[in-house]
């Protein structure tokens, strides 16, 4: 196939566009509850989250993906270079449309749906009902409830635990200081978990669950007691204490932790159909795996940490500020129990989505203190959307396919 060199720079712009897109709308996942909770402050979470999720996509993201994300449609589709071709493109805009507009709105959505939803509607389009994997689609649809809801329980539970263990006591501070390398302890643990399992470099390594469990386990106690010596250190000088300062510093590294994952595994949802874009120019044809160069991987980074400069304190503030009332304790409950439901479900086999884990986990915390305290309103808006991402990016992918066909 001879496809031009415009066709390609159209590729990168939109491929940019989306990237962009996933940094104005997911950093909420990683810096909404540190920033809500006045952990860090929201140019910190800006410079961190863009500095964290460039490395994330570059070093550790996918150096091969799959040029039919989910395994939406059926791979026959793209035997046809420059069907192949239309529907990469429109995918790629189509999806980034939506989560632009939901961006504009505040609101949070999964960009990972927003690109199924895109690749069911190019498959739609190209070869019809047949085409689309209906069955995965259903399973994409089944964690607008699991990973909300199992998130919520976790988070709900884990913030209960804080309360009981530590905020309820009169010495808060000392209590919190003991206990936390256990709370250290449990956030590094499943971060290294979810590091080994839910990245593309930790599958790439193949490391066995049992092993996985080991080096985890022992890296959770290391950091743990380090982890508590270091707050020590930066707290005795401070008049003020009190156990929320300790869960301070342990929620800016949960948050960073999960600003890196970002970037490692949401980078594909830009860079995977510009790399069927550009293996196609390169080679004119397109196989189930395409190689992704690191220069595209750094092309994404870029686009998602410009996202985050320039478009991220919209749904910073909605998940941050608008649902509940946030403090450094609840804060570390949101990020542990969205790392966890991601961790856990995903080793089960169930559809997870990190932005549906994050609100969950803040809706957890919020009816921890009464069912009051918890803005309803704005989270039947969030779950509104997430209802419309599918049909929504299917339905705009339809109608730039037609129109890109008629061009191209």
């Amino acid at each position: 196939m001879s496809a031009e060199l415009p066709i390609l720079i159209f590729g990168f712009i939109i491929g940019f566009y989306m990237a962009w897109n996933i940094g104005a709308n997911d950093v909420a996942n990683s810096m909404a509850s540190a920033v809500g909770a006045k952990a860090i402050t929201f140019r910190q979470a800006i410079l961190i989250a863009g500095i964290l999720n460039i490395v994330g996509a570059t070093f550790i993201g996918a150096h091969v993906t799959d040029t039919i994300r989910k395994g939406i449609i059926s791979p026959e589709v793209l035997n046809d270079p420059h069907l192949a071709l239309l529907g990469a493109l429109a995918t790629l805009l189509s999806a980034a449309l939506w989560v632009s507009f939901a961006t504009w709105k505040s609101l949070p959505v999964s960009t990972t749906h927003s690109i199924v939803g895109a690749m069911a509607g190019f498959g739609l389009t190209a070869g019809g009902f047949s085409v689309v994997n209906w069955g995965c689609l259903g399973t994409v649809v089944l964690s607008w409830v699991i990973s909300p809801v199992f998130s919520l329980v976790i988070s709900f539970l884990m913030f209960k635990l804080i309360v009981k263990l530590i905020l309820t006591r009169s010495e808060s501070f000392q209590m919190a200081l003991k206990l936390s390398p256990f709370f250290i302890g449990m956030a590094v643990f499943v971060c290294a978990m979810s590091f080994l399992f839910k990245t593309p470099l930790g599958k790439t390594v193949e490391i066995t669950t049992s092993a996985a469990l080991f080096f985890s386990l022992i890296i959770s106690v290391a950091l743990g007691v380090a982890g508590k010596q270091a707050i020590i250190r930066l707290v005795k000088s401070k008049s003020e204490n009190d156990a929320e300062d300790i869960f301070r510093r342990i929620q800016i590294g949960t948050s960073c932790y999960v600003a890196l994952a970002q970037g490692a595994n949401d980078v594909a949802n830009a860079i995977g159909p510009l790399a069927v874009i550009y293996f196609l120019f390169k080679t004119g044809t397109v196989g189930a795996t395409v190689p992704v160069p690191v220069f595209l991987l750094l092309f994404g980074g870029v686009g998602i940490a410009c996202g985050i400069a320039m478009g991220g304190a919209r749904v910073i503030k909605t998940v941050g500020e608008r649902i509940t009332t946030l403090s450094n304790t609840r804060g570390f409950a949101v990020d542990f129990s969205a790392a966890t439901t991601v961790l856990v479900a995903s080793k089960m086999g169930l559809p997870v989505s990190t932005t549906h884990a994050a609100i969950g986990g803040v809706m957890g915390v919020g009816l921890a203190g009464g069912i009051e305290a918890v803005n309803f309103r704005i989270i039947f808006q969030i779950m509104l959307y997430w209802l419309l991402t599918l049909p929504v990016a299917a339905l705009t992918c339809m109608a730039i396919f037609k129109i890109l066909a008629f061009f191209i």
